[in-house]
């Protein structure tokens, strides 16, 4: 193929993948609402149960046949049960279809320019975007967090939707600046950090939804609510991907420093892209710190994480349009 042909296929293929994101949202959602709630839910409801037993007494006669037709009906519900499971089926599978063919965005216009395809703002969401899907998938696969899967379908539409119709820029040559090997380790760690943490923002506003459900109490909630993990475990989930994120933050911005220097002869210029770099970086280590040396936890250091994504977003769309630098280019 040539040039032209692959960056059409590129093109082609960001549509191919917003459609097949936006019905895995709709699938994830609908396993959000109608699906079996997870497994650390039911847990928390058989814990509740027995606690409720034990305060009761034992069941009495009367009760037990009672209870044994509860359970016949709930084999009546069986085959219903295997339907809304396959929401969840359903979704997971368009999430990987529409991951390969997000990763084919990427390799194709790579290929159609002969350089890492994250030059200008357009490459830059772009894979991004990719980052938090990949994110998410892997946090959905190592903790069981596929209620992530709508809201951060949801952000991943959004800012696709964003990228095609204000940023999109044809495929083409870039500053000399930016042809350099530091790019390939700069920016990826940048992409891969910016994503993770898209992934604990997501946690963390569902953190707070679901206190606030709860008014501040151990439950379960109401409605979807119901169906997600304890609020304790969003906020352990939360914090265990921003402690993944935050060195290859650091990394970033160190790298950031050393191509900063073979482009334009100096480590560091307060450039305002650096500028709130680093104030990203300064919140995010304090909620770490916070939490490891002051034992923060629940809505302190909910607030405190949710500022340094709100640093991090204006980071990279604030800073892009708002104050003009080095990084201009981008």
């Amino acid at each position: 193929m040539s040039n032209a042909d692959l960056a059409n296929l590129s093109d082609k293929l960001m549509l191919t993948t917003v459609v097949l994101y936006i019905v895995a949202l709709v699938a994830y959602a609908a396993d959000l609402g109608f699906g079996r709630r997870s497994a650390a839910v039911a847990d928390g409801e058989r814990a509740e149960a027995k606690v409720l037993v034990g305060a009761a007494g034992a069941e009495t006669v009367e009760e037990a046949p009672a209870k044994a037709a509860a359970a016949g009906e709930a084999g009546e519900d069986d085959e219903p049960e295997r339907r809304r499971t396959d929401w969840a089926r359903l979704a997971i599978v368009l999430n990987v279809l529409g991951w390969a063919s997000h990763l084919g965005i990427l390799v194709t216009r790579g290929m159609a320019v002969h350089r890492w395809p994250w030059g200008n703002m357009y490459e830059f969401m772009t894979a991004l975007s990719f980052a938090a899907v990949t994110a998410f998938m892997v946090v959905a696969l190592r903790y069981n967090a596929r209620f992530l899967g709508a809201f951060v379908m949801a952000a991943v539409v959004i800012a696709l939707g964003v990228d095609n119709i204000w940023l999109y820029d044809s495929a083409g040559p870039v500053s000399p600046a930016l042809n350099s090997y530091w790019i390939a380790i700069h920016v990826t760690a940048a992409i891969i950090a910016t994503g993770s943490f898209t992934v604990a923002g997501a946690a963390t506003i569902l953190y707070l939804l679901k206190t606030r459900a709860e008014g501040g109490a151990a439950g379960a909630g109401t409605g979807v609510l119901s169906r997600i993990p304890s609020a304790e475990d969003l906020d352990r989930l939360s914090m265990r991907v921003t402690m993944f994120a935050f060195p290859i933050w650091t990394a970033a911005i160190i790298m950031g420093a050393i191509w900063a220097d073979q482009a334009w002869g100096r480590y560091w210029g307060w450039d305002p892209k650096e500028v709130w770099s680093f104030v990203t970086w300064i919140v995010y280590a304090a909620y770490l710190h916070a939490r490891a040396t002051a034992g923060w936890k629940g809505r302190k250091a909910a607030i405190l994480s949710l500022v340094g994504f709100a640093c991090l977003l204006f980071n990279f769309f604030g800073v892009n349009y708002m104050f003009s630098g080095m990084h201009s280019y981008a």
